[in-house]
């Protein structure tokens, strides 16, 4: 585990370095509107520290999970959003593109039923 990673867009993007447009914050991540939205409302979660998924974040701590999990119903609700999705992707056959974990958090749609996992 590192802090950071120099090569990470994510780490970047937390750092501050990278402009994004940030939904909210907590003490752990930031949540930041996705670039390529899937869904009507569609954002990021991403943690401060750098870890290749979101399995890998939770065996470094248990809790980080959970800070994300709280930041992104935060960010669904305050975007009108009771209803939402979601993903966390790990590894490149299941479509992790930023080895860096991050929750995608998906709401806004009638059409995201269990026919879409």
């Amino acid at each position: 585990m590192s802090d950071t990673s120099d090569d990470c867009v994510f780490c970047t993007i937390v750092a501050g370095e990278i402009p994004a447009e940030v939904l909210g914050s907590n003490d752990h991540a930031i949540a930041i509107k996705d670039l390529n939205p899937q869904a009507p409302f569609h954002a990021l979660v991403i943690p401060h520290d750098h870890h290749e998924n979101a399995a890998a974040s939770a065996a470094a701590d248990p809790a980080s999970i959970g800070h994300l999990v709280s930041l992104a119903d935060e960010v669904a609700r305050a975007a009108g959003n009771a209803d939402y999705r979601l993903i966390a992707n790990t590894g490149s056959g299941a479509g992790q593109t930023v080895f860096h974990t991050h929750i995608h958090v998906l709401g806004g749609s009638s059409r995201m039923t269990e026919s879409l996992i």
